[in-house]
């Protein structure tokens, strides 16, 4: 007996498929079609084959590349007293400082904020003895690798050294993981809605924003009373990604239409959060 016509096409179409799914990928373009082929038939979603994509892309990232710069590290001073430094660890709420003796370039060992409970304890302890160990790493290290040494020594912080020996900045376990995951943020993170511009302190030209990177133009320009043109890019941080002609990493800064924008967060894929100052007087408060 024949077989029936429909019956010869769904076998058709699961041999094509079979096919499309067992075959070996030549590179790695081509494996990440195969991911998103698999997406788009809903054998993988969107949160694996992000997920998939960034363990790919950190074997090609070093810590230069998401390293938090030496100017915006949060360091304490050993020639400060406790009373002089305890504020600043709790505002800034990490969970470990480089402590530094004299500049940033002499990094003298790591403090657990957890650590800093013993200064309580009723006994004489000076903060130079609750220091630890700290690891330094060139900035070509690369994250897979920096990720298994993280792993393996069951540190969490690295100091980032350039050529010369100086400390260019430092990288966490979570800025790593951050690149495989995406954000990951606690109970410290603030708890301002995500999609909020947020006042932050007073730059040099005024006041500062935070401003999420997914704001629409139209939200931007109303908040600030702008003409940012709203044609070409529908988000604040396309139009900065635009400028910049490749994802900008953190520190970074750019002048777009009177506005500095500076780079607070952003991954291997996307940039995510930006302060905003405005450069010059909006056009109106000119005439």
């Amino acid at each position: 007996m024949a077989e029936p016509p429909s019956s010869r096409l769904k076998t058709s179409l699961l041999e094509r498929m079979s096919a499309l799914l067992m075959r070996a990928p030549e590179d790695r373009e081509q494996l990440l079609d195969l991911l998103r082929q698999s997406q788009a038939r809903k054998l993988l979603d969107a949160e694996a084959v992000s997920m998939i994509e960034g363990v790919l892309q950190v074997s090609d990232l070093s810590a230069r590349d998401i390293m938090v710069p030496r100017s915006q590290m949060d360091v304490i001073d050993i020639s400060q007293p406790p009373s002089e430094f305890l504020p600043f660890a709790i505002r800034t709420a990490h969970s470990r400082f480089p402590v530094v003796e004299g500049d940033r370039d002499h990094v003298i060992g790591i403090l657990h904020a957890k650590d800093l409970l013993r200064l309580y304890s009723g006994r004489p302890v000076s903060a130079r003895e609750l220091l630890r160990p700290a690891v330094f790493i060139p900035e070509s290290k690369r994250l897979n690798v920096l990720l298994r040494d993280f792993r393996t020594n069951r540190n969490h912080l690295a100091l980032v050294v350039d050529e010369y020996g100086g400390v260019a900045g430092l990288v966490t376990i979570e800025d790593v993981l951050e690149q495989i995951v995406g954000e990951i943020e606690d109970e410290f993170d603030g708890t301002d809605a995500p999609d909020e511009i947020v006042a932050l302190e007073q730059g040099v030209h005024g006041a500062r924003y935070r401003v999420p990177a997914r704001t629409d133009l139209s939200t931007f320009n109303e908040h600030f009373l702008c003409r940012i043109d709203e044609d070409a890019y529908d988000t604040i941080g396309g139009l900065v990604t635009a400028h910049f002609g490749r994802v900008p990493k953190r520190g970074e800064r750019v002048e777009i239409d009177g506005f500095g924008f500076e780079i607070l967060r952003a991954d291997a894929r996307m940039v995510q959060m930006l302060a905003v100052e405005r450069l010059r007087p909006a056009p109106d408060a000119q005439n």
